[in-house]
């Protein structure tokens, strides 16, 4: 495994993104490990603090990780990144057990706060040849599909933030949403362009899902070199597995019945990495 720097940088360079797929059991890393390893596609395998809390730890989920891409003979490059830490012991932890990438997310605070914060991570971080990515704004959630929160990055934030931060990729809030949105985004592309254009390193654009493919090609254009996916891939799962089971419910095998949302999120994971560009660029 390695951090994500130089698969970010040929993306930047190139004009693609590499895909973000959150993880939150063993099924859905080996699902995501073995359609990218089929596809040649570089993978940043995130995790939330939620979904490390629920697996059982950082150690945990590192040691998966690792043994699976032995095990599965896994020959792309492979990040582990901490997903939205919420503050700086929580990316100690996910550096301190083997993660590769790590996220370090204090734009709810003014900027001169969020930049110290950010700063501290990026220095324990590079120690360990980890790479940091850090947000400006405020990208918004979506609740009965009213999307809430919203704060659009500021140009000169940006500008600031990053100069002073020396982050490896950023994700500054342009009008994506976490979650599973049915409408039209407000997706602010002028004000991405400028910011790929002052901050010069690749960009992340968070809340992937329900975005349409020509605003995600769009984003690429513009300089988003990393989409986060997360949503789409359980809501995929969610229909396949709930369909199994109404037609079989006799069945009982744990097996059986998770395994059968893996055609689902291999779907999912063929379209994104042939939509984002990142097929066959190992």
């Amino acid at each position: 495994m390695v951090n994500s720097n130089e698969m970010l940088l040929n993306a930047f360079r190139l004009g693609y993104a590499v895909p973000q797929f959150n993880i939150t059991n063993l099924e859905w890393t080996k699902y995501i490990l073995e359609k990218c390893n089929e596809l040649r596609s570089p993978v940043i395998l995130g995790v939330s603090e939620g979904a490390i809390k629920y697996m059982g730890g950082y150690n945990v989920i590192y040691s998966l990780v690792n043994s699976l891409y032995k095990d599965l003979n896994i020959t792309i490059p492979v990040a582990l990144h901490l997903d939205h830490g919420t503050n700086i012991e929580s990316c100690k932890k996910a550096i301190d057990a083997g993660f590769t990438s790590v996220m370090i997310d204090a734009s709810k605070y003014e900027l001169i706060e969020n930049i110290k914060i950010t700063k501290e991570v990026v220095e324990y971080a590079k120690r360990k040849n980890v790479s940091v990515e850090a947000e400006v704004g405020s990208i918004g959630g979506v609740e009965d599909n009213i999307i809430s929160n919203i704060r659009y990055a500021k140009i000169e934030d940006c500008d600031v933030f990053v100069k002073k931060t020396k982050v490896n990729s950023f994700a500054p809030a342009l009008g994506t949403v976490h979650g599973n949105f049915k409408g039209e985004l407000n997706i602010d592309f002028d004000r991405m362009l400028k910011i790929k254009e002052i901050t010069n390193i690749p960009l992340v654009l968070h809340g992937g899902t329900g975005v349409p493919d020509e605003l995600i090609k769009k984003s690429i254009s513009n300089g988003i070199s990393k989409i986060n996916i997360d949503t789409e891939l359980k809501s995929s799962w969610n229909r396949a597995v709930r369909n199994f089971i109404e037609n079989n419910k006799e069945e009982y095998d744990p097996r059986k019945i998770i395994g059968f949302g893996e055609k689902a999120i291999k779907e999912v994971i063929n379209k994104k990495v042939t939509l984002f560009g990142s097929r066959n660029r190992v």
